[in-house]
């Protein structure tokens, strides 16, 4: 018997999910999130995919179906920006982008820095493509999201959005993060996934910033 391959570790794996939250919350979510797997194993043979980012999407999407949403993964927005987790329902549209605290071997002296200003050019680029955006992240990772983008956009003082734009400048050039997009952008929810057990919690930024951050930082 020959050896597996990766690409068929993943497929074995999607499968494996969709299977589980199918048995979980019922039969209407297979068909769309076979389509959605289907996708995901489809890029990953192009090595455009890895699996435990996949998995949290997955994740994501089902939670979005049960909620009523048409999903799709690795969408397409604009601007040579591909999202996570795009979601439309009704006439309102919900992106989802997951975070999964990895930082590069360029930024092994300075990770937090560097997953801070991650997250602030995620909600400074997507947030302005859908209704609704939001940040997932696993359990055992924490967002250290900003205070100024806790606050509504008309909040936010311009020493604020200055000091934005210094972090942001650091890591990202090509294109910069625009202070317009840092004045107008806006973090709507925050989701901790817990994997094992096909959970999905939602916060408010303010809320999993009261009962998480402010108790480690």
């Amino acid at each position: 018997m020959g050896e597996k391959t990766p690409e068929s570790d993943f497929h074995r794996d999607i499968t494996t999910l969709v299977e589980r939250l199918t048995e979980e919350f019922g039969q209407p979510l297979r068909e769309p999130l076979s389509r959605i797997g289907n996708k995901l194993v489809e890029m990953h043979e192009r090595g455009l995919v890895k699996i435990n980012h996949s998995v949290m999407e997955v994740i994501c999407a089902a939670h979005l179906v049960r909620l009523g949403y048409e999903v799709d993964v690795e969408r397409y927005l604009g601007d040579s920006l591909v999202c996570d987790v795009f979601g439309v329902k009704g006439g309102g549209t919900q992106i989802i982008e997951v975070e999964t605290g990895f930082a590069p071997p360029e930024a092994a002296l300075d990770p937090q820095r560097y997953l801070r200003a991650r997250i602030v050019s995620k909600i400074a680029r997507y947030s302005k493509y859908a209704d609704k955006f939001s940040l997932a992240t696993p359990r055992y990772n924490l967002l250290e999201i900003p205070e100024p983008l806790l606050k509504p956009p008309r909040l936010r003082e311009p020493d604020d959005i200055d000091s934005l734009k210094k972090l942001c400048d650091i890591y990202y050039s090509r294109p910069p993060i625009q202070i317009s997009e840092l004045r107008n952008c806006r973090l709507h929810s925050v989701i901790v996934l817990s994997i094992d057990n096909l959970e999905m919690i939602e916060y408010s930024p303010e809320l999993y910033y009261e009962k998480i951050l402010r108790h480690v930082f």
